[in-house]
């Protein structure tokens, strides 16, 4: 038996989610596109409990740890993740927060119905969000730094965590 894990599985179900945030932004349906994405922390922070709960405190925690690449990544890009990570972390938290701990089920139900999507092909270019309107280029902001969140935590952590694994199964199976 080898200890070292295997190579990370993957999500359809997340992935798919993520791409559907960049289908919305490219077709400029921001609104729609951060009502999506502010769910990534609630569907996160649900997925590693074995109940699929999540608390305010938890929400705001996940936002802290990864939101923004580290180190000189952070340095180089154009994106003011500190300022957007402050952001999406008061506004999930708030919204999440009403219940001290409670599953998250519209944004569950949201990513469990992406099972039965098509990917669309990925086409959302940040460059384009180079010529929007201050509120429409907040917008991209907030979501290009959730859906690489998301991204960085699945293949960071949740590829490899087996609560992660087992709800996502769960989720699947559920009709």
């Amino acid at each position: 038996m080898h200890d070292q894990p295997g190579s990370p599985s993957s999500s359809r179900m997340l992935a798919r989610y993520l791409t559907d945030i960049e289908q919305l932004l490219d077709e400029q349906h921001g609104e729609a596109a951060l009502r999506e994405a502010f769910d990534l922390p609630r569907i996160a922070v649900a997925l590693t409990d074995p109940e699929l709960r999540c608390s305010g405190e938890q929400l705001k925690s996940w936002c802290q740890q990864w939101i923004g690449p580290s180190g000189y990544e952070r340095a180089a890009g154009g994106l003011d993740y500190e300022r957007v990570g402050r952001s999406v972390s008061e506004r999930v938290a708030q919204e999440g927060g009403a219940t001290p701990e409670s599953v998250p089920t519209r944004a569950l139900k949201r990513l469990r119905l992406r099972r039965h999507m098509r990917t669309p092909p990925r086409g959302f270019s940040v460059s384009r969000s180079e010529n929007l309107a201050p509120q429409q280029a907040e917008a991209v902001d907030m979501c290009t730094a959730l859906v690489e969140a998301a991204r960085r935590w699945y293949a960071r952590s949740a590829c490899h965590d087996t609560v992660v694994q087992a709800n996502l199964a769960r989720l699947a199976v559920l009709r």
